[in-house]
C-alpha cells in the first residue's frame, strides 16, 4: 500500500505555464460528493465475485454471541464495547495478543468505530495478526458505508476520513484474488470525500497526485498544488515535499517561488520518517544543494521567524 520510491519521484513533473489562483479557498471541479455504496462484506457482492466468496455474505461485523467474522476464536463475553476496550488495553500491554483482538472483535461487533479502524490497520499491516487486505477492506468499508456523515473535527470525523483514504489506497491497486479490482475513478472519489469533507491531509495529498498526473480526472496543476498546499499546512511531510518541489519549479499557474520551496522542503525534511521516507531527504538535500547561499539563508530565516511566530502564539 506504501507508495515506492520510485514512484513519488515520478510526480516530481516539470511545470511549465503562466500564474493563476492556485491558493484560492473556493474548489472548482467536484464538491465533496456522497460517496457512492462500497462493494464490502456488508453488502451484497456482484455476480463475479471469484470463486469461494459468498455473494450474500453476512456483515462483517457479527453478532455478539455469534462467532467472529475474522478469527476461529470465540468471542469473549464482554458486557459492553467498553469493556472489551479496556480488555484490550490490558491484554496488549500483557502481551496476551490472541485475547487483544478477541476484544477488538467484540467492540468491533458492538460497531465501536476505534476498535474498527484498529482491526483494519492491523491486517492492512500484520500487526499481531496475518496479514489479510481483504479483511481490511471491509473493516474500512463498514466504517465509510456507515458513518459518512460523521462530524468532521472530531474523534470519529478522523477515523472515518482515514477509513476513506485506506478504501481511496486500495481502490487504486486492488486487492488480488478478490473482488475489489483497481478502480481510479472509485479512488478519487473516495479521497475526494476525504480531502474535501473530512478535511484529511493525508486524502488532500493523495488528491493532489491524482490532478498531478490526471488520474480520475483531468491533469490540473493548479488544483494539485492547492491541495497539497492544504495538506503541508497540516504538518503532513509527503505534502511538505511535493508543495515544495511544485514551488521550486513553478509552471502552470503555480508561481515560481525559490525560497518558500525551501522552506516548505526543509520543513518536509524535519518530519520525515527516515526509513521510510527517504525520498524527502534526498529531494531535501539536492534543492539544498543546487540553492544559492542566500536562498537557502533567506529560507531558514523564514522557518524561524514562523516559529518564533507559532510560540508566541501558544503562550
Amino acid at each position: 500500500m506504501r507508495t515506492s520510491d520510485l514512484t513519488i519521484a515520478a510526480f516530481f513533473l516539470v511545470l511549465g505555464g503562466q500564474q493563476a489562483a492556485w491558493a484560492q479557498d473556493a474548489v472548482t471541479g467536484r464538491g465533496p460528493i456522497p460517496p457512492r455504496p462500497i462493494p464490502g462484506i456488508a453488502l451484497p457482492e456482484p455476480e463475479s465475485a471469484p470463486q469461494g466468496i459468498d455473494p450474500g455474505a453476512a456483515t462483517i461485523a457479527p453478532a455478539p454471541n455469534a462467532p467472529a467474522a475474522h478469527t476461529a476464536l470465540p468471542l469473549a463475553p464482554f458486557s459492553s464495547a467498553r469493556d472489551a476496550i479496556r480488555a484490550w488495553m490490558r491484554d496488549s500491554t500483557a502481551g496476551n495478543q490472541a485475547g487483544a483482538v478477541r476484544a477488538l472483535e467484540y467492540a468491533a461487533a458492538q460497531g465501536h468505530l476505534t476498535a474498527q479502524f484498529k482491526l483494519g490497520r492491523m491486517y492492512a499491516g500484520g500487526e499481531g495478526v496475518p496479514t489479510n487486505d481483504l479483511k481490511a477492506f471491509e473493516y474500512f468499508s463498514k466504517i465509510a458505508d456507515e458513518n459518512a456523515d460523521a462530524i468532521p473535527g472530531t474523534a470519529d470525523g478522523r477515523i472515518v476520513g482515514g477509513a476513506f483514504v485506506a478504501l481511496g489506497g486500495y481502490f487504486m491497486d486492488g486487492i488480488k484474488g478478490s473482488y475489489v479490482k483497481p478502480n481510479i475513478d472509485r479512488a478519487f472519489d473516495m479521497f475526494h470525500y476525504a480531502a474535501s469533507y473530512f478535511g484529511d491531509p493525508e486524502g488532500q495529498y493523495n488528491l493532489g497526485r491524482l490532478y498531478m498526473s490526471g488520474q480520475g480526472t483531468r491533469r490540473d496543476a493548479r488544483q494539485a498544488a492547492r491541495w497539497m498546499k492544504l495538506a503541508a499546512e497540516k504538518g503532513y511531510a509527503p505534502a511538505r515535499a511535493v508543495f515544495g518541489d511544485l514551488l521550486l519549479r513553478g509552471g502552470e499557474g503555480v508561481p515560481r517561488q525559490t525560497v518558500l520551496g525551501l522552506m516548505w522542503l526543509s520543513l518536509a525534511r524535519e518530519a520525515a520518517d527516515p526509513a521510510r521516507e527517504t525520498w524527502i531527504i534526498e529531494r531535501h538535500d539536492s534543492a539544498f544543494a543546487s540553492a544559492s547561499a542566500s536562498d537557502r539563508t533567506a529560507a531558514l530565516a523564514m522557518i524561524e521567524r514562523q516559529q518564533v511566530a507559532g510560540a508566541r502564539t501558544q503562550r
